[in-house]
């Protein structure tokens, strides 16, 4: 009864948290974009993420509270933990948004690799964007930083993502260091679960390849059977035939 309640509960919340993420990514999108924005703005836009946080923070005590076992709960959403404790970590939320697209997809609709293609697409984009938007942030006036626009800070994200790392972009302050550790991080991962997949891909096909040729050997073997069937019938009745004819010139 209890889980079904929290059930409930969570696909009740599931829209308005997810337009909450959206709307924090904006909130701190905006100033980070366009830092000459009045205070005004920026006060209005600093209430709007304080509010969203408030939001998670509610659900997930709700859903804490509506848990039959309270310490498997937590143990099994440590994600959600980390959105209330990691404010950068709230827009990667809208990740249950891409799930949603394998509607207008068939083919990763019914394909897990297919689902899983498109969860990874939107993680990245996404990481990239949150991973470029903190690091300008940070370093953007930072003594010795050469990342000062969101240009610089997105191929910097490129190229640290995909464990590339060109040398000519690298974060001098702590928290910019930080956000590149969990990008690099993130690009290991990222890249692992596309080699995975790309070598699932692989090894389905050369499965398809090698079970046609076992059909077709298949199909040969029962051709050749049914033509060696045929002989013999044919020559068991010109044996037959034979004996007939020799039978009757013996009695005449």
């Amino acid at each position: 009864m209890t889980e079904t309640r929290r059930e409930r509960w969570e696909r009740t919340a599931e829209w308005p948290l997810t337009v909450g993420a959206l709307l924090f990514l904006l909130a701190y999108a905006w100033p980070i974009l366009d830092p000459g924005l009045s205070e005004s703005v920026v006060a209005t836009l600093g209430l709007v993420g304080w509010t969203v946080w408030a939001l998670f923070a509610l659900d997930y005590l709700v859903r804490l509270y509506l848990a039959a076992d309270r310490t498997e709960f937590v143990r099994g959403h440590l994600f959600d933990l980390a959105v209330i404790v990691l404010p950068l970590i709230r827009p990667l939320r809208l990740l249950r948004l891409v799930t949603l697209l394998s509607v207008l997809n068939r083919y990763a609709g019914a394909s897990m690799r297919g689902r899983v293609a498109i969860y990874v697409g939107g993680a990245t984009g996404l990481v990239l964007f949150v991973a470029s938007l903190a690091v300008l942030d940070a370093e953007r006036g930072a003594e010795g930083s050469n990342i000062e626009s969101f240009g610089d800070a997105l191929w910097w994200a490129m190229t640290t993502v995909t464990t590339v790392g060109y040398g000519d972009q690298f974060p001098v302050t702590t928290v910019g260091r930080y956000v590149a550790a969990g990008l690099m991080l993130a690009g290991i991962a990222l890249l692992g679960v596309v080699t995975a997949s790309l070598a699932s891909w692989l090894i389905d096909r050369v499965a398809e390849v090698e079970e046609e040729s076992q059909a077709a050997t298949r199909r040969d073997v029962h051709d050749l059977a049914q033509e060696v069937v045929a002989l013999r019938e044919e020559i068991a009745s010109l044996t037959a035939g034979e004996a007939v004819g020799s039978d009757e010139r013996g009695r005449s």
